[in-house]
């Protein structure tokens, strides 16, 4: 019987064939050298946002050594010639347990970020989750998916006919899920952004869902004609250097014509509009019973760590779960998403769908959280690691490296498919 190399073997050997030809990867194969080369492509305030975190960074490294503590027992001789990534999600089969993480203001690592990583994903067969943060509008990223699925992050607003109009747009345009985001009812402290006196949406940057939505836009007239009559008392603006590159970010970034935006108030309304109502403080699980009357899509609740939360996100209808601390950019000294992860699958049991998200940087992280309990994982920072260096091929070759990688390691441990990759396969690091 003659076996087929499998995505691992594929990769290397064509890395291998460019590199007779003095070819080089766009990106490099080890998440280290990807991370430094990301930081040297990006600018300070780019950096700061993308890959900061919380406080003192605790939640970013309790993220990394979480993982540290699980050792991978690989195993001989078992006969296994090749692999089975794919799963099923939600009624969707996919072709692996891998999604590109929804993550905010994508273009300041490089332009029309979210086409470009839509692109890649449907390049490499990956399903992203679209920014309600994002740089394009979704139904202009939804087109550049193709037949790839694709599921849509939702912020709660304060105003709830924003909240059914954002849904009702990505139902429309084919989202295959509504991913909730809870943890971010409020920013939390994140000094890299605070020393640098940056936040990308008050520049015009990351607002695209916002912008091109009729209700929003409608806030936003209404807004204008309350500074004009005099109900609303218009913002002090101090004429600096900085303040007319802001107006210049703001304008360029707000659809129309760039002259027509300038003369305008509408562009600086909108950025003043999103901030005072992208997000609920007050979200609660009274919010959240309402969606099953409010969308026909399966609901994904983001950012659950506590078995209570896990339980209840069930109760009120969620189809499934994603343990995250928001990639350690919320709160400092949370707990780990793996710790968690753990802790949730313990007590929920095997039949809730609880995928995994925050310190995922490898394929052997990947493989590690699956035999934890995890049905499938986001991919975050990596992949916009990878748009900075290449866009979309670079993205492309992050999510084939970690998926690469993936097989690789299930190969040697003797995976045979995802259901293989049980917690048999792990004990605790005797190194750790």
């Amino acid at each position: 019987m003659t076996s087929v190399p499998g995505l691992g073997r594929l990769r290397q050997s064509e890395i291998y064939r460019a590199g007779v030809l003095g070819r080089r990867p766009a990106v490099p194969t080890d998440f280290a050298e990807l991370e430094r080369r990301a930081r040297e492509a990006s600018s300070a305030k780019a950096w700061a946002y993308v890959a900061g975190g919380a406080g003192e960074g605790r939640t970013m490294r309790t993220n990394r050594a979480a993982f540290d503590r699980w050792a991978v027992v690989p195993r001989m001789a078992h006969g296994q010639a090749t692999r089975d990534l794919s799963t099923e999600l939600l009624g969707r089969r996919l072709d692996s347990p891998v999604l590109l993480a929804p993550v905010g203001a994508g273009a300041l690592m490089g332009r029309d970020s979210d086409v470009q990583i839509a692109r890649a994903g449907a390049a490499t067969g990956t399903p992203y989750v679209f920014s309600n943060q994002g740089c394009n509008p979704l139904e202009q990223t939804a087109a550049a998916m193709g037949g790839t699925p694709w599921w849509f992050q939702l912020y709660w607003s304060t105003d709830e006919a924003l909240v059914d109009s954002l849904i009702g747009r990505a139902e429309d345009a084919g989202a295959s899920a509504l991913v909730v985001t809870l943890d971010t009812t409020t920013l939390g402290w994140r000094p890299q952004d605070l020393n640098l006196g940056s936040l990308p949406f008050s520049r015009g940057l990351g607002i695209a869902q916002y912008t091109s939505d009729p209700r929003f836009r409608d806030l936003v007239r209404q807004r204008v004609a309350a500074v004009r009559d005099g109900t609303l008392p218009e913002s002090d603006v101090v004429i600096t250097l900085g303040a007319i590159r802001s107006l210049l970010s703001i304008t360029r970034e707000f659809p129309g014509r760039f002259l027509d935006n300038l003369r305008s108030p509408e562009p600086r309304a909108a950025v003043e509009t999103f901030l005072d109502i992208y997000s609920n403080p007050g979200l609660s699980w009274a919010h959240l019973e309402t969606l099953r009357e409010r969308t026909r899509l399966p609901v994904v609740l983001k950012g659950i760590l506590h078995p209570d939360d896990a339980r209840r996100a069930y109760d009120v209808g969620a189809d499934a779960i994603v343990v995250s601390n928001h990639g350690g950019r919320q709160v400092d000294g949370a707990i780990a998403s793996l710790d968690a992860l753990v802790t949730i699958r313990e007590e929920v049991g095997d039949e809730p769908t609880v995928l995994l998200d925050s310190g995922i940087r490898t394929g052997s992280d990947v493989f590690t959280a699956l035999a934890l309990g995890a049905d499938a994982v986001l991919l975050g920072r990596p992949h916009l690691y990878g748009l900075a260096l290449a866009g979309q091929r670079g993205v492309e070759e992050v999510v084939r490296n970690v998926l690469a990688e993936l097989e690789l390691t299930m190969a040697l441990t003797g995976a045979a498919d995802l259901a293989s990759v049980t917690r048999e396969m792990l004990v605790p690091n005797p190194s750790a």
